[in-house]
């Protein structure tokens, strides 16, 4: 049996290489802290989220999901159509006079921004894939030691995530002004319509 920190190292280092890079979900929880909006229920329903699709794909939800492809299919084209319609709505924000400000913005609903967070993260095939199936996979490598592999890549998802939305408030400064939310909105709406279009033509 592997040397049990070492694999729970191991699943930490494996699980950041993943997720750090910048995503609809990563995009999605930076506006949130940027705004300060809502920032726990999103942080934690993301880490719960991979603690729920890790720990199934450890126990072997993932070759069950590699074995009926049209799972990851229908995730694929709803995830399109959804990050294409959300990056709509960002561009909208961008253009708008009336751009959200930190202090003068009406406070989104939470189950609004439960919905969204839900929509960006199971909508999304890459997160069966990266997380379900890849890390189920390398998981299951270490056999006996898989689920110590599991809490060290759980453990990176709530480290990631914490410091991601909670993080962000530090940058609030800069975002006092309508024009620096426009360009936010603008990058995240390019960002989000460009991962629509992707997704449906892979």
């Amino acid at each position: 049996m592997n040397v049990p920190y070492l694999v729970v190292l191991t699943g930490f280092a494996t699980t950041m290489t993943l997720i750090a890079a910048i995503g609809a979900q990563n995009a999605f929880v930076l506006r949130q802290g940027i705004r300060g909006e809502h920032v726990m229920p999103v942080v934690a329903l993301c880490a719960v989220s991979d603690l729920v699709l890790i720990f199934a794909g450890i126990a072997g939800f993932g070759a069950l999901i590699a074995a009926h492809p049209d799972v990851v299919v229908l995730a694929k084209y709803g995830g399109a159509l959804f990050l294409i319609g959300y990056g709509l709505l960002a561009a909208r924000r961008a253009t708008r006079p009336g751009t959200l400000t930190p202090s003068d913005a009406a406070p989104a609903r939470l189950a609004g921004v439960v919905a969204t967070c839900l929509a960006l993260t199971f909508l999304n095939p890459h997160v069966y894939l990266d997380t379900v199936i890849l890390l189920g996979a390398l998981a299951n490598e270490h056999r006996d030691g898989r689920w110590f592999f599991g809490i060290g890549a759980v453990t990176a998802s709530v480290v990631w995530f914490t410091g991601l939305g909670f993080g962000a408030k530090r940058l609030s400064r800069f975002f006092a002004t309508p024009r620096t939310w426009r360009i936010l909105d603008g990058v995240i709406a390019a960002m989000m319509i460009a991962l629509g279009v992707v997704l449906a033509l892979s």
